[in-house]
């Protein structure tokens, strides 16, 4: 048996889909254990290519359990939708709901999307599908549980608990807001859109202690990355959960989880979606960030481009007490002429680099020799241009932590093994 966890050692949008779709091969549960609707995972399979939100990237194994954990928000529509989309390729979605995860409304997408309107220039830079609001009721316990879906009574009373709670505040704070919806309509509503997957939900504990009982392999897979962690990341330009391993059995539904492996995901260049820092920040970032394909797979928006970060990779690995780096998009750095790493920064706190980056603060950068060959055909290490072995073992250094697998391209395939 082994238990593998997959997570960013950035902000995210790292390819961590496309490592867990590599992975999953092998294993018998892909799990996702923490957010909701907000984030996307990339993935490219002979299916086809598909940008997960709710999924595990584990589902186009017909051997492999999708499990959505405890800790996860969950869109109801948006997840029949997207189930729907993955079949339609022919892929048989088999998959585990927690019962103890949280239903993420469309109120709390409105409620997002006001808030951010609210904030103006001094907004979070949210993906507005309403995973703020939809953790914060789960905190004020007043939150709407997968569970009850199960059980109509109570989800209506339920319901109707939280309206009576919330729309008061929400009238007092947004003059434009209006909500007409009874609890009854509500509790209709949720049936009619999660019948696709009302039968998957369960204590997903269970059907996971067996396979570890069988010795079989379980893949945990984060969404976004260290650096948006809602208590070690850039604060307050976080998720709204904890990405980092250490919460995989927790939101995973095996609060006893001792991983065998760590995989911290990271790009061979910095890359970053919504509000914060980007120390590394490139001046002329159009060309490559259209080469690189880098724009956020829920929204849209163009990422901000950025040399490889050293410091705040680092701090990433060990935020996620890694035994592993997969490097990806390595084919990526093909061509570029000025290849750089940044090794640490200057300016005031700089002797404590951590996030959030509450200082100003400039890259201290250290030049690396290029390469132009296209390495997109390379399966092994010692085939690739010297210069871009030269670059991911100086990543490696710096990191303090073995590089064992490098991308080079999107599909399975294209993946070097070390």
């Amino acid at each position: 048996m082994s238990s593998i966890v997959v997570v960013g050692a950035n902000w995210g949008d790292e390819g961590k889909g496309r490592i867990v779709d590599f992975l999953a091969e092998q294993a018998s549960a892909s799990i996702r254990f923490q957010g909701g609707n907000n984030a996307g995972h990339t993935v490219v399979n002979d299916f086809g290519t598909f940008k997960l939100h709710q999924l595990p990237s584990g589902v186009f194994n017909p051997d492999c359990i999708g499990v959505l954990g405890p800790g996860m928000v969950i869109s109801p529509a948006l997840l029949s939708a997207e189930i729907a989309e993955v079949e339609q390729s022919g892929v048989k979605v088999n998959l585990c709901v927690s019962d103890r995860a949280t239903l993420c409304l469309p109120l709390h997408a409105e409620e997002d999307t006001l808030e951010e309107l609210r904030l103006g220039d001094g907004a979070y830079g949210s993906t507005r599908q309403g995973i703020a609001p939809c953790y914060g009721d789960r905190v004020m316990k007043k939150g709407i549980l997968v569970g009850w879906l199960k059980q109509p009574e109570v989800l209506v009373e339920r319901i109707q608990f939280m309206l009576d709670w919330k729309l008061p505040q929400l009238r007092a704070l947004y003059p434009t807001f209006k909500f007409e919806q009874t609890a009854q309509e509500m509790a209709d509503w949720l049936l009619e859109v999660s019948a696709p997957w009302r039968d998957a939900i369960c204590n997903v504990t269970l059907p996971m202690k067996a396979l570890q009982a069988e010795g079989k392999s379980l893949l945990f897979e984060a969404q976004l990355g260290a650096g948006r962690d809602l208590v070690y990341g850039e604060y307050p330009w976080t998720t709204s959960s904890n990405c980092v391993s250490m919460y995989a059995g927790i939101g995973g539904g095996l609060p006893a989880l001792r991983p065998e492996r760590v995989i911290a995901v990271a790009k061979a260049f910095s890359s970053s979606v919504g509000t914060g820092t980007l120390i590394t920040a490139m001046e002329e970032q159009d060309a490559f960030r259209e080469l690189a394909g880098e724009f956020g797979a829920t929204t849209g928006r163009p990422r901000d481009m950025g040399y490889f970060d050293a410091v705040a990779t680092k701090n990433g690995v060990e935020l996620q007490a890694a035994t592993e780096i997969a490097l990806t998009k390595v084919d990526c750095l093909s061509g570029l002429a000025d290849l750089k790493i940044c090794v640490a920064y200057e300016g005031d706190h700089s002797e404590n680099p951590i996030w959030p980056q509450t200082a100003s603060l400039a890259p201290i950068y250290e030049k690396m020799e290029g390469w132009n060959e296209d390495i997109t055909g390379c399966r092994h290490f010692d085939e690739l241009p010297k210069a871009a072995q030269d670059y991911v073992l100086r990543i490696e250094e710096l990191m303090g932590v073995p590089v064992k697998m490098v991308s080079v391209g999107p599909g399975r395939e294209q993946m070097i093994m070390r």
